[in-house]
């Protein structure tokens, strides 16, 4: 019966993390948009396109979590 048990809990904690993550990358993406828009905002740029928005916040964040990775 432990060994069920065991294994619940190890698919309950994989579960949990993996909303936990998909949740931060979410948030950090809002946070990444936003920094990008208010960048452009100071750089003269009123209305930046969304697919440059999103293309821009895209690289800061996939940078930042390959940076991350090879910080090990």
């Amino acid at each position: 019966m432990s060994d069920i048990l065991n294994v619940l809990e190890g698919l309950v904690s994989n579960v949990v993390t993996f909303a936990v993550m998909i949740l931060l990358a979410i948030v950090t993406f809002f946070v990444t948009v936003f920094v990008v828009v208010q960048g452009a905002a100071l750089a003269g740029i009123n209305q930046p396109s969304a697919d440059f928005v999103v293309l821009s916040a895209t690289i800061l964040v996939a940078s930042t979590i390959l940076a991350g990775i090879m910080n090990n």
